[in-house]
């Protein structure tokens, strides 16, 4: 019976969850592991209604005293994980961690950023090796400045920058006056994805029933963009 009161006393306490994410990442907020207990114990109290734990509160559940509970709470302050506000009634204050969650939620933005601009950085890479790979040859100066015109200026995407390099590679024209005509022309009718590259080569290219007669099945039909 009383192993049965003793559990339930336990179940009525109620649990602490904590976030996974905070678990994972309060190394990168540069909380040291007392700092963290400190805050796990604020979380607690906050989810019993309590949310403004004394320091003396806070040294209860810890092997620390509570001027080292106030340092680290000091601490966490001044790196912007923890802030103290001011209630609706005069006097009432309340631990907030609402500092903690936007930072956490700014770690995740930035990383997703860097890895934005990680991809976008290979992409550029592999761009430039597939124009010296059709071009047989190192690209000058020149060339690799158009190129990342195209890309920074022209905002156009690498995608269909390679299927304009595929357009000019089909119609045996390899320059990039030529490739630069065909983004131009792209980008004046609205296409910025290469379903719509492809499609507009297609249409383009489409034999009349005159060019099937004097042009074998095999011969792919091609059209000057220079002559637009």
């Amino acid at each position: 019976m009383k192993e049965k009161e003793l559990l339930m006393n336990w179940m009525e306490d109620g649990m602490t969850s904590i976030p996974n994410v905070l678990l994972q990442n309060y190394k990168r907020l540069q909380i040291d592991e007392k700092e963290m207990m400190v805050l796990l114990h604020i979380y607690s109290f906050t989810q019993k209604g309590i949310l403004f734990p004394s320091f003396e509160n806070l040294a209860e559940r810890m092997t620390i005293s509570s001027s080292d509970c106030a340092a680290c709470v000091k601490k966490m302050i001044q790196k912007q994980v923890v802030a103290i506000e001011q209630g609706d009634q005069t006097g009432y204050e309340f631990y907030s961690l609402k500092p903690l969650w936007n930072k956490i939620a700014a770690l995740f933005e930035s990383d997703a950023r860097g890895q934005s601009l990680q991809q976008a950085m290979t992409a550029e890479k592999d761009l430039y090796s597939l124009f010296e790979e059709e071009f047989g040859r190192p690209l000058s100066a020149i060339e690799c400045e158009t190129l990342a015109l195209w890309i920074d200026q022209d905002a156009h995407d690498p995608s269909v920058i390679k299927a304009a390099l595929r357009e000019a590679v089909m119609s045996m024209k390899l320059n990039f006056r030529y490739i630069d005509r065909i983004l131009f022309e792209w980008k004046k009718q609205g296409i910025k994805t290469v379903d719509q590259a492809r499609e507009q080569g297609r249409k383009f290219r489409k034999p009349t029933g005159t060019e099937q007669v004097t042009r074998s099945e095999n011969a792919v039909p091609f059209y000057n963009w220079l002559e637009q």
